[in-house]
């Protein structure tokens, strides 16, 4: 049986911050201003706002990946972006199709919210993350500059 991919519930949202660990494990690595309970606060947020959502893939009823995308800026070149966050798969379930079922189900939730293209960046250590994504069909298109603030 494949896995089934849905929207995040509300209550499943302490799952998902262990979850979390998958993208933090080497090359990744946890932000310095990591915080379980904002992770939590935030990720209700996003469950319950029309402008986002969260993708699971569910296994047998259990939650083995999820994604989680969030429509942004109405841009004056390109119209409406959905920016995806953050995406990862159980380590023991990768190379399974799990990571491209997400990717296309977040396509296809923003297009049906009106966006006209998807976007994610990638932490340069992630070579492996990379090669997913271009056989998922992205295109490198820029380099992302971030300040913390």
């Amino acid at each position: 049986m494949p896995v089934e991919i849905r929207e995040a519930r509300a209550g499943e949202e302490e799952r998902l911050v262990e979850m979390y660990e998958w993208l933090f494990a080497p090359p990744g690595s946890r932000p310095a201003r990591w915080d379980p309970e904002k992770a939590r606060q935030r990720l209700s947020e996003a469950i319950a706002a029309p402008r986002s959502t969260i993708l699971v893939g569910q296994d047998a009823g259990r939650l083995v990946a999820f994604c989680t995308a969030y429509l942004e800026l109405n841009s004056v070149r390109f119209g409406q972006r959905c920016w995806v966050e953050d995406l990862a798969v159980d380590p023991e379930r990768r190379s399974q199709g799990i990571g491209v079922s997400l990717l296309d189900a977040a396509k296809a939730w923003a297009r049906g919210a009106g966006a006209s293209h998807l976007e994610l960046d990638s932490g340069l250590a992630r070579h492996d993350a990379h090669r997913f994504y271009e056989r998922a069909g992205g295109a490198r298109q820029s380099y992302t500059f971030g300040w913390e603030l």
